[in-house]
C-alpha cells in the first residue's frame, strides 16, 4: 500500500508499506480522508518525542471498511466508518467508569513513544480495533468525517463543566481546536462567548462561528476588557487553548468569583499560576485531555450544523503532496488551518 512515513525528523517520503495486518476483533480500513493534526506537525520535527521514526503517523481520519475480524459484530465490509484516535482496553478501571481517555494501557494511533509504536492513517489502509468505530451517516463527507477527533477535544473540554442558560464564557486562543470551543459553547447554551487572541484574522472568524464579542491581547488589557463588557461581573467560565503563562493567566483573572477555567492547551510543560486568585477566589480548574465517547454527539452537532468545520479546512490534497504540506505547516504559513490529505 502507499504510505507516508517519517523517516527521521522533518523528513517524509512516501513509500510503498505491507498493507497492515488485523485480528480478530479488528478492522482493515481503506482510508479516505485523513487530517494533519498540531501534534503530528510538533512530532514532525521530533521536538514532542512521540513520534520517533519510522513511524506512519495520522489519527484523524474516516474511510471504508474493507475486511473485519472474525469475531467483529456490527459492523461489516463497505461501511463508511470514523474511529477514535484513542485505542483503549475497555477493560481497566478507567475504562469501565466511561473514561476511556485516561486508559491505563491507552494507545494513539500514528504515535510512538518509546513505550509503543502504532502506525496510524497517513495511508491507504489502517488497521484499528471494532469497539473504537463510529458509523457515519449517509453522505456524512469524508473530509468533514476526519474532523470529528478535533470536534470530540472541544466537546468533551465543553463538557467538563455545566453551562448554564445565560453563562458567559471566554475562549483564550483561537486556533483550530478554539474555534471548535467556541463553537460547542454555543451548542451547549452559552449566552456569550468572548474570544481571544492576538490574531485578528482568526478573531473575525471566530465571530462568524458564533463569538459574540473579539479581544486582541496585542491590543487591549483582556481584563480589563471583560470587565467592560460584562458590566463588571466577569464571566462565568474560561477555556485556555493555548497552554502558556501569559494566556492561563489571563483565563484565571478574567473569571468571577466562584467561576471555572478550563484548561486545554499544553504547548509548555510547565505554567505560572496565580495561585492566590484561584484561592481566594475559589475558582474551579479543569484538565481535558482528548475525548471520552462524545463521537456520536459531534456527528448529529456536525450534521445539523451547530457545528461547522468546512470554515477550517484550509485545503484537503493528495498523500502525495503532504510532505510539502507539513513543511508549509511547520513554518506557521500564515492563515492555514487544517489540511486533509486523501489517499
Amino acid at each position: 500500500m502507499k504510505s507516508m512515513i517519517l523517516t527521521k525528523p522533518k523528513k517524509l517520503e512516501i513509500q510503498d508499506s505491507p498493507i497492515p495486518k488485523f485480528g480478530k476483533n479488528e478492522v482493515l480500513i481503506r482510508v479516505k480522508a485523513c487530517g494533519i493534526c498540531g501534534s503530528d506537525v510538533h512530532g514532525y520535527d521530533g521536538s514532542s518525542g512521540r513520534r520517533i521514526p519510522p513511524l506512519i503517523m495520522g489519527h484523524e481520519a474516516a474511510g471504508t471498511i474493507e475486511a473485519c475480524g472474525s469475531e467483529v459484530t456490527g459492523f461489516g465490509v463497505g461501511d463508511r466508518v470514523t474511529f477514535d484516535s484513542t485505542v483503549y482496553c475497555g477493560q481497566c478501571d478507567y475504562c469501565t467508569k466511561g473514561q476511556v481517555n485516561l486508559c491505563d494501557d491507552r494507545m494513539v494511533l500514528g504515535v510512538s513513544c518509546g513505550e509503543y509504536r502504532r502506525h496510524g492513517a497517513f495511508a491507504e489502509f489502517v488497521t484499528v480495533p471494532a469497539h473504537i468505530l463510529y458509523p457515519l451517516p449517509v453522505g456524512f463527507p469524508f473530509e468533514h468525517a476526519a474532523m470529528i477527533e478535533a470536534v470530540s477535544v472541544a466537546v468533551h473540554a465543553v463538557g467538563r463543566i455545566g453551562i448554564s442558560p445565560g453563562d458567559i464564557s471566554m475562549v483564550v486562543g483561537v486556533g483550530m481546536i478554539g474555534l471548535l470551543v467556541v463553537q460547542a459553547l454555543k451548542a451547549a447554551g452559552c449566552l456569550q462567548v468572548i474570544a481571544v487572541d492576538i490574531d485578528n484574522d482568526r478573531l473575525e472568524l471566530a465571530k462568524k462561528l458564533g463569538a459574540t464579542g473579539a479581544i486582541n491581547s496585542k491590543d487591549k488589557d483582556v481584563v480589563e476588557e471583560v470587565l467592560a463588557r460584562t458590566e463588571g461581573r466577569s464571566v462565568d467560565s474560561s477555556f485556555e487553548v493555548v497552554g502558556a503563562t501569559p494566556t492561563v493567566q489571563s483565563a484565571v483573572h478574567a473569571v468571577r468569583k466562584g467561576g471555572s477555567v478550563v484548561l486545554v492547551g499544553n504547548l509548555a510543560p510547565e505554567v505560572g499560576l496565580p495561585l492566590q486568585a484561584v484561592v481566594t477566589r475559589e475558582l474551579s480548574l479543569f484538565g481535558t485531555c482528548a475525548s471520552a465517547g462524545e463521537y456520536p454527539k459531534c456527528i448529529e452537532l456536525m450534521s445539523s450544523g451547530a457545528i461547522r468545520v468546512e470554515p477550517l479546512i484550509s485545503a484537503t490534497v493528495s498523500l502525495e503532496e503532504g510532505p510539502s504540506w507539513f513543511e508549509r505547516l511547520h513554518k506557521r504559513e500564515r492563515g492555514l488551518m487544517k489540511i486533509i490529505l486523501n489517499p
